[in-house]
Parts: structure tokens; sequence; C-alpha cells
């Protein structure tokens, strides 16, 4: 069993894109917010970033993950494995 950091990683992200790409949503056509931004509603374009970057992690750090196992290798170790 090994720590992997890029799921609680992953959900944070997610969490925090999440809500300020909603928050830049909501407030898109208020102008006095995106004054010193020239405009640009950087909440929503950085929020759904950090949401999209949260759910790549997320995703990868669920995939099923290969072990070392002598019963079952990987399939790519099947014919290197030692006679006995």
């Amino acid at each position: 069993m090994g720590l992997d950091i890029r799921i609680p990683l992953g959900l944070i992200f997610l969490l925090i894109g999440g809500l300020m790409s909603i928050y830049g949503f909501i407030t898109r056509h208020t102008a006095d917010i995106y004054e010193k931004s020239m405009g640009i509603n950087l909440n929503f374009t950085w929020g759904l970033l950090m949401f999209l970057f949260g759910a790549v992690m997320y995703i990868v750090g669920r995939r099923q993950k290969w072990q070392d196992d002598p019963v079952n290798p990987r399939p790519w170790e099947q014919g290197n494995r030692p006679r006995h």
C-alpha cells in the first residue's frame, strides 16, 4: 500500500477550481471587479483550468495500478520469468 498524492491533490484542485469557476461565472457581467485585470474574467478562466487539472490528477490517481506480484506478473514481463 503506497501513498498516492494525486487523488487528494486532484480533489483539492477540483473543489477550488469549481468554486472559482462558479464565482467567475456568476460575476461575469460585473465590470467593477475585473477593472484591475483589464476586464478579463480571471476567476472563471483559471478556475476552469484548475478544475481540468484536478480532474486529470484524480483520474490518473484512480486508474488501476500494476503491482510487483511474482504470481501474476505484468503483461510485458510474462516472458521474462525465471525458471525454477
